[in-house]
């Protein structure tokens, strides 16, 4: 019995170290892509200008490119741990620094600091992905990846919403330092904590710059990446819609903000977790599938809003709906990425798949707006509709139960 609670203590003391460290990741991001829009807007920037600042998140988005290299880097947990200390230094240096510059003289200065800050960002998460993969059991796949989830939720609801008020009373210089610094301790646990354990890789397992063109090439993973590229989809369209569907429906900013905000974030930061339990009770096959259905419920659920003049109980019920699909769906994708990866290239591997699976979703969500524009709602809906079904029958076409992964 004492033996089983030690395990069980060390395993949550290496989640809640996970959890800080992607907590790190998305504070910052969140804050930055929020405040700096709105304070360049208030500085009389053009919306031409302010437009450039989705460029800083290039990064993320072709973070592939250099992955094996960090697999490379980190062959052992010492090798980790600098890497992951270093690339949190430059990303907290950087986003001290444009605390002291003063937007409406030094914005292009800013938008400099905040790119290295994202490209710092992006590569520790390489990094931190890559460790979670190698310090936890297959078994506990999805526990680490609610752990990225809730980060990420968490994140966002900090930066986006509390650091955002924080500003807004202490002013750029005393908040951007202090992000910095917040963001900065959250690597803290990882150089303190002595219970995370893995395997030193030998020189033939360490990878090659190109390995990330070599994921691609084995026939086998192709029905893995359409399941990444398909999942997702039934709901991303409404997500990226709902604020714009609220407006139209007469509700305000704080109404929205309340409720998509506030109370949708919490739903998905708490849905993150029950999707871990879920997956451990009934299995990743079952779990799969599970939400695979439950996606579909959703774009329904809106086709029927779309006939008759919704009460707020009614949109709230919807929007919990769609956020506990995404939070389902997100542990389900991720977890099952997490197990499609090569020994010696954990991070390279992670990483594309997390790339394929944000590139789906960005464009669904930029084609969407024009798509309810074209067709209305009940039109958008109706395709989401059709998408997921889509996808569940994928799903259960592809996914067989007690199947074996594959060799890689």
């Amino acid at each position: 019995m004492a033996t089983t609670t030690s395990v069980d203590n060390v395993r949550r003391l290496n989640l809640a170290t996970f959890f800080c460290l992607y907590i790190a990741q998305f504070i910052p991001s969140t804050f930055i892509t929020t405040a700096m829009q709105v304070t360049m807007r208030q500085a009389n920037y053009g919306l031409a200008t302010i437009g450039l600042l989705h460029l800083v998140h290039i990064p993320w988005l072709v973070k592939f490119l250099w992955a094996p290299m960090v697999d490379r880097q980190c062959s052992h947990l010492a090798s980790y741990r600098r890497f992951i200390l270093l690339m949190e230094s430059i990303y907290a240096l950087s986003i001290m620094c444009i605390g002291f510059l003063d937007i409406s003289a030094d914005i292009y200065f800013i938008f400099v600091l905040v790119f290295i800050s994202m490209f710092a960002s992006a590569t520790q998460d390489i990094a931190t992905d890559g460790l979670a993969v190698r310090a936890f059991s297959k078994g506990d796949h999805s526990a680490v990846n609610s752990m990225q989830s809730m980060g990420r939720y968490a994140g966002a609801f900090l930066g986006s919403g509390i650091f955002i008020v924080m500003l807004d009373h202490f002013g750029w210089s005393v908040v951007f330092p202090l992000l910095g610094l917040v963001a900065w301790l959250m690597v803290v646990p990882l150089q303190f904590n002595k219970k995370i354990r893995i395997e030193p890789r030998l020189p033939k397992q360490r990878a090659k710059l190109m390995d990330f063109m070599w994921f691609f090439s084995r026939r086998e993973i192709i029905p893995h990446v359409i399941f990444l590229l398909l999942y997702f989809m039934g709901i991303i369209g409404i997500i990226a819609n709902v604020r714009p569907y609220m407006v139209d429906l007469g509700y305000n900013m704080k109404e929205i903000g309340v409720w998509f905000g506030m109370v949708g974030t919490a739903t998905s930061f708490v849905m993150a977790w029950v999707a871990h339990l879920l997956i451990r009770r009934i299995s990743m096959y079952r779990a799969r599938l599970l939400v695979a259905f439950m996606i579909v419920t959703a774009p329904l659920y809106f086709i029927l809003l779309t006939f008759i003049t919704p009460t707020l109980p009614m949109i709230v019920g919807g929007l919990l709906l769609v956020k506990t699909c995404h939070a389902f769906a997100s542990i389900v994708v991720y977890t099952t990425a997490m197990d499609c990866v090569r020994e010696g290239r954990e991070g390279t591997d992670f990483t594309i798949q997390v790339v394929v699976v944000h590139l789906s979703s960005s464009l669904i969500s930029i084609i969407s707006g024009g798509v309810g524009e074209w067709l209305d709602y009940r039109g958008l809906y109706l395709i989401e509709l059709g998408i997921a079904l889509i996808s569940l029958f994928y799903v259960i076409r592809v996914f067989k139960p007690n199947q074996m992964q594959a060799k890689w």
